[in-house]
C-alpha cells in the first residue's frame, strides 16, 4: 500500500509539472498577426541595438549615387506571405536631409525624412494592391517601432508599380503623428496643374475650407522651386554618322574621304582628318534652385511663373555623356584605338605568306579563306588614297610638329613622313585586314618605283642631311632613296641648266677654292683631328658624318705662291701646321661627303668587325674608299705630303711626339723637322694605310668618283621594299602607327588640363616600353607580344576617350576654364578604375554623376548653351508651363509648399516634456514634381494624436 500510494503521489506531482510547462510554453493564445507584429519589433530592436557602425560591418549595402546612404534587409513571414522589410540609413549621424540634394532616396525628397523604413511584399510588382493589407501592414509595422520607442518613419508601397504610390507613418513621439502618402498621374493632367498658381491652390485646399476663395485669402505658405532645364541635342545624328563610319571601314571606304554637309562638333580637331568622333558630350543638364520664401497668395505664384532662371539663388550644371564614354566598355568606339587592333589582327596573319603579293595572288592556297572575310576598296579609293600619298609639289612639312618630346622613344617614322602617312591610311583603307594592306602596299612600291625611275621627288621626305636612325628601317630606307633620286638627278644631262649658277663665279673665289665646292665639304672638327684611324662600333655608326663648323684657324691666303698653283681642291692652310719634307704650310684639303647608311648596313659592317675585331688592316678595308678619297684630295690639296703628314693630320694620336730638352735653344729652321714618330700599328710592315697611301692617286674630290652610287643604292632599296616579309613590314607598320596616332592626338587642344598632360606622357612612355619588344625578339605566331599589343591597344582607346572629352569641354568653355576643369577632373578619377590603373576598384560607381555649381560670371557662357530651339528641334509646338530659358521650358519642375505652426498654446505639447515652446513643426508638407504631362504629388500632414 505504501508503495502504490507513493506512485500515486509520484504522478500527481509529474502532472502538475506538465502543466506548469505548459503553462509558460503555450504561444496559441497570440494570433498570427501578433506574432508578425513580435517578429518585426525583434528586428527592430537588434537594427537599433546595433547602430549605423556595426551594421556596416554586416551586410549594409551603399546606394548609388549617393555616398552616405546605406540599406539593410530582413525577410519575415505572416502565414502564408513573405514580407521585406528594409532599412535605410546614414552612416553619419549629423547628415541633415537636403529637399534638393540629388543624392537623396526618393523617399526622402517626397517627405523630408532621414532614416526609414520600407516593407513590402515578395512578390512580381513588390508593392501590397489590397489596400485593407496595406493598411494592416502599415498598423502592424507602427505597434512594432512604438513598442520599441522607435521614431523611424515607416513606408509601404501600394498600387501599380509605375504610380510610385506610398502611405506611411511616423511616431513622433507622444503627442505627434505625421501620415504619408504619395501617387502619380502619368497622363491627363488638368491644365491648370500644368501652373504654379494651381498647384498653389491644391496644397491649400489640404487645410483650408473648399469655399473659400483662396486668390483673395492670405496663406503664409512657404515655397520653394528646383527647375531642370536640358539642351536640345545638336547632333541628333551622331549615332547615325558612327555607325555610318563603322559601316563605311568595313565596306573599305576611309571616314575621311566622306564629305557631309553639316559641321560637325570636332571639325577642327587634328583626327578628323580620318575620322568623325561621337560627340562625347551629348548634352548638360542645368538645375535652378530657388530658396525658401513665403507666399501669402495665389498672385505672387503667377508672377513667380513669369520669372527667369537667372533669379534663381543657385545653379547646378550637370554633363549628359555618350554611353560610350560613360563606362569602361569598348562599345561601339571607332577611332584609333580600333584601328590598331585591326592592325595586330593583320600582323598574326602576316606569317602565312612569304611575301605581300601572296596574300592578292589568287594562287595562294589561303586566299579564298582571306577573300571571304576580307574587303579589298574599289580601284577608285586607292586612286584617292595614292593621290594623297604623292601630291603633286608641295613643301617638304616640319618633321617635328606635333611631336612629343617622348615620341622618338618609339622607334616609328615621324608623323609627316610618307611611311606613317602610308601606315595612318592603312588603319582606315578596308577594314584593316592583311588583304586590303596587301594591296595598297603593291601599289605604294610601285609608286615609289614609278618617282626613282621618273627621277621625281619623293614627297614627304628630306633629301639633306644624315639618315635618323631613330626610325624605322622602311623611313630609313625611303630617305636614303629620296637622297639618291636627288643625286641622281644631279648627274643627269637634264640638270645641268641647275648647276650651271657655278661658271658665273669669280677667277678669285675659283683661284682660292680650287674646286665646285657644291659636292664637297670641308672636315674641321679641328684641323689636327679629322677622323680617327682605329675602327670601333661607334667609329662605323657615326662613319661619314663630317659636319663641323668652319675653322678658326684656317686661313684662306690670296697670295698665292708659284708652288700653290699645282695645288688643287685646297679649303685653306690648317692653322700652323706645316708639312715635315718642304717646310710649307699644310692645307685642309675639300673631301666628299660620307656615304649614307641605314641601320641595316651599319649592323652588317658591325657584324663584319666583330668578326675580325684584332685585324687593324680590317678596320682599314671597310674605310678603304673613304681613306682612299680623303688621301687622294689631301695629295692634291699638299703637293709635297708625305704619309707622314696625312697621318698627322687625320688621325693626330697616332703621331707621337718627343718632348725636346729645356736647355736647346735653336730657331724655328734648326727644330725643323719635328722629333716624333708615327704609332705602332701605322709603323708595322705591310700596314693598310700606307698601301692605300701608295695607291691613291692626286685628285681633288670634285673628279674623284662619288664614295655614293644613287643607282645601286637606289636599287638595291626598291628591291628591299618589294620583297620585304610580310610580319616584318607589318612590325613597322604597328610601331609607325601607334606613334602617329599618338602624335595626332598630341596635337589636341585641350587647355590646362594636367591630368590630361599626365596621361598622354604616360602613354607615350608606355607604347614605347611594349612595342620595344618588336625590335629586341624575332616575333613568332601565337607569341605572348599579341596580347600584349592588344592590351596597349585597350590602353591607347582609353586615353583616347578621355583626350576626345577634353577636347569637347575644352571648346564648349572657352569662356569659363573652370568648369571645363572641374567636369574633367571628377570625370577622370570617375573613369580612372576602369581603366587598370587604380588599385581602388571596388565599390565604382556605375554611372557618372557628378554636379558643379556654376558662378555668377559663368552664367553667361552656361545661358549661351541654350540656343533658341528652330522648329524641328523643338517637340512642344505650344509651351505649356513658365519660367522659360531662351525659349525653353524646363523638362522637370520640383515645388515644395509647406505649413509651419509653433507649439504656444498647443494643450497636449504644453504638457509634453522636451518640446520647446517656441519651436514650430511642419503640418503640412507637399512635394510635387513633374512636367505637363504627368506629375506626382507626395503630402505629409501631422496631427495631434
Amino acid at each position: 500500500m505504501a508503495s502504490s500510494s507513493s506512485k500515486i503521489e509520484s504522478d500527481g506531482e509529474d502532472e502538475d509539472h506538465e502543466e506548469e510547462v505548459e503553462h509558460f510554453d503555450d504561444f496559441t493564445l497570440a494570433s498570427s498577426w501578433e506574432r508578425f507584429i513580435s517578429d518585426i519589433e525583434a528586428i527592430c530592436r537588434q537594427w537599433m541595438a546595433d547602430g549605423p557602425k556595426n551594421l556596416l560591418k554586416k551586410n549594409a549595402v551603399q546606394l548609388e549615387p549617393s555616398e552616405d546612404l546605406f540599406r539593410v534587409k530582413s525577410e519575415l513571414k505572416d502565414l502564408t506571405k513573405s514580407y521585406s522589410m528594409e532599412f535605410y540609413f546614414h552612416s553619419n549621424n549629423d547628415v541633415k536631409t537636403m529637399n534638393w540634394d540629388s543624392m537623396s532616396h526618393d523617399l526622402q525628397l517626397c517627405f523630408g525624412v532621414k532614416e526609414f523604413l520600407v516593407i513590402a511584399p515578395q512578390s512580381a510588382s513588390g508593392v501590397v494592391l489590397d489596400a485593407p493589407e496595406a493598411s494592416k501592414l502599415l498598423s502592424a509595422v507602427a505597434i512594432a517601432l512604438s513598442n520599441c520607442s522607435s521614431l523611424w518613419p515607416a513606408f509601404v508601397p501600394v498600387h501599380a508599380p509605375s504610380r510610385k504610390a506610398y502611405i506611411g507613418i511616423h511616431n513622433m513621439g507622444t503627442v505627434f503623428t505625421r501620415r504619408f502618402e504619395a501617387d502619380h498621374i502619368g497622363s491627363q493632367v488638368p491644365v491648370k496643374l500644368m501652373h504654379l498658381e494651381g498647384l498653389y491652390e491644391l496644397f491649400v485646399s489640404k487645410f483650408a475650407y473648399s469655399t473659400l476663395d483662396f486668390s483673395v485669402h492670405l496663406f503664409k505658405v512657404h515655397f520653394t522651386m528646383k527647375l531642370t532645364y536640358r539642351t536640345l541635342p545638336n547632333d541628333e545624328d551622331d549615332n547615325d554618322v558612327q555607325e555610318k563610319d563603322v559601316e563605311d571601314t568595313q565596306d573599305g571606304f576611309s571616314p575621311r574621304g566622306d564629305t557631309r554637309s553639316r559641321t560637325q562638333w570636332d571639325d577642327n580637331c587634328p583626327w578628323s582628318e580620318w575620322y568623325s568622333a561621337e560627340d562625347p558630350i551629348k548634352g548638360f543638364e542645368l538645375v535652378a534652385m530657388w530658396s525658401e520664401k513665403m507666399v501669402e497668395n495665389s498672385l505672387e505664384m503667377a508672377e513667380l511663373e513669369n520669372c527667369s532662371p537667372h533669379e534663381a539663388e543657385k545653379w547646378i550644371l550637370y554633363p549628359i555623356l555618350s554611353p560610350n564614354v560613360n563606362d569602361g566598355s569598348q562599345g561601339n568606339w571607332v577611332g584609333f584605338s580600333s584601328q590598331l587592333c585591326l592592325l595586330v589582327d593583320a600582323l598574326d596573319m602576316s606569317f602565312t605568306a612569304q611575301f605581300m603579293e601572296d596574300f592578292v595572288s589568287v594562287e595562294n592556297p589561303g586566299s579564298d579563306n582571306l577573300r571571304s572575310s576580307s574587303v579589298i576598296p574599289p580601284p577608285t579609293v586607292i586612286d584617292r588614297v595614292l593621290k594623297e600619298l604623292f601630291p603633286e609639289g608641295g613643301l617638304l612639312p616640319k618633321f617635328t610638329d606635333g611631336e612629343h618630346k617622348t615620341s622618338r622613344l618609339i622607334k616609328g617614322a615621324p608623323l609627316q613622313s610618307l611611311f606613317a602617312q602610308f601606315c595612318l591610311h592603312s588603319l582606315w583603307f578596308g577594314n584593316c585586314n592583311i588583304r586590303a594592306i596587301a594591296v595598297l602596299w603593291v601599289e605604294f612600291v610601285r609608286e615609289v618605283r614609278w618617282c626613282w625611275e621618273e627621277l621625281q621627288s619623293l614627297p614627304r621626305m628630306p633629301v639633306e642631311g644624315s639618315i635618323d636612325l631613330s626610325t624605322c628601317l622602311i623611313n630609313q630606307k625611303l630617305q636614303m632613296l629620296a637622297i639618291c633620286i636627288e643625286k641622281k638627278r644631279e648627274l643627269t644631262e637634264d640638270f645641268q641648266d641647275c648647276i650651271g649658277s657655278n661658271d658665273q663665279l669669280s677667277p678669285k673665289a675659283n683661284s682660292i677654292a680650287g674646286e665646285d665646292s657644291s659636292t664637297m665639304h670641308t672636315p674641321t672638327e679641328n684641323f689636327y683631328g679629322k677622323r680617327d684611324s682605329s675602327t670601333t662600333t661607334n667609329d662605323l655608326q657615326d662613319i661619314g658624318r663630317k659636319l663641323f663648323d668652319e675653322p678658326e684657324s684656317v686661313v684662306l691666303s690670296p697670295d698665292l705662291k708659284p708652288e700653290d698653283h699645282l695645288r688643287r681642291g685646297s679649303a685653306g692652310v690648317a692653322g700652323s701646321m706645316k708639312l715635315l719634307n718642304s717646310f710649307q704650310s699644310m692645307h685642309v684639303p675639300y673631301t666628299q661627303e660620307a656615304p649614307l647608311m641605314t641601320e641595316d648596313m651599319h649592323e652588317e659592317r658591325l657584324q663584319a668587325v666583330e668578326a675580325f675585331s684584332e685585324s687593324f688592316d680590317f678596320s682599314a678595308q671597310l674605310e678603304k674608299e673613304i681613306l682612299s678619297s680623303d688621301m687622294s684630295a689631301f695629295k692634291a690639296a699638299n703637293p709635297d705630303a708625305v704619309f707622314e703628314d696625312f697621318v698627322r693630320w687625320h688621325s693626330p694620336r697616332d703621331w707621337e711626339n718627343v718632348e725636346k730638352g729645356e736647355s736647346s735653344k735653336s730657331s724655328a729652321e734648326d727644330d725643323w723637322p719635328p722629333r716624333g714618330r708615327l704609332s705602332k700599328r701605322m709603323s708595322e710592315q705591310g700596314n693598310m694605310w700606307r698601301n692605300i697611301w701608295n695607291d691613291s692617286p692626286a685628285l681633288p674630290a670634285s673628279e674623284q668618283k662619288p664614295l655614293l652610287d644613287p643607282n645601286r643604292e637606289g636599287e638595291k632599296i626598291l628591291h628591299y621594299l618589294e620583297t620585304v616579309r610580310p610580319h616584318q613590314l607589318l612590325e613597322q607598320m604597328i610601331c609607325t602607327a601607334f606613334r602617329a596616332s599618338a602624335d595626332t592626338l598630341n596635337q589636341t587642344s585641350y587647355g590646362g588640363l594636367k591630368e590630361m598632360e599626365t596621361k598622354m606622357d604616360q602613354l607615350y612612355l608606355t607604347i614605347a616600353s611594349v612595342l620595344k619588344s618588336l625590335q629586341v625578339i624575332d616575333l613568332s605566331p601565337g607569341s605572348e607580344t599579341f596580347e600584349d599589343l592588344r592590351r596597349l591597344s585597350g590602353v591607347f582607346q582609353h586615353v583616347e576617350k578621355l583626350l576626345t572629352l577634353a577636347a569637347s569641354l575644352h571648346r564648349k568653355f572657352l569662356q569659363a576654364p573652370r568648369l571645363s576643369e572641374a567636369i574633367f577632373r571628377d570625370y577622370y578619377n570617375y573613369y580612372l578604375p576602369r581603366m587598370g590603373t587604380s588599385s581602388t576598384s571596388d565599390n565604382v560607381p556605375k554611372e557618372f554623376d557628378k554636379r558643379q555649381q556654376v558662378r555668377a560670371r559663368e552664367r553667361a557662357v552656361i545661358s549661351s548653351m541654350f540656343t533658341h530651339p528652330t522648329a524641328n528641334q523643338s517637340w512642344r509646338k505650344v509651351l505649356s508651363m513658365g519660367n522659360l530659358l531662351n525659349g525653353h521650358e524646363p523638362i522637370l519642375r520640383e515645388i515644395i509648399f509647406s505649413i509651419r505652426d509653433g507649439l504656444t498654446g498647443n494643450h497636449y505639447a504644453s504638457h509634453t516634456p522636451g518640446l520647446h515652446q517656441q519651436q514650430e513643426i511642419e503640418t503640412y508638407r507637399m512635394y510635387i514634381c513633374g512636367t505637363s504631362n504627368d506629375l506626382r504629388v507626395a503630402l505629409s500632414v501631422t496631427s495631434c494624436d
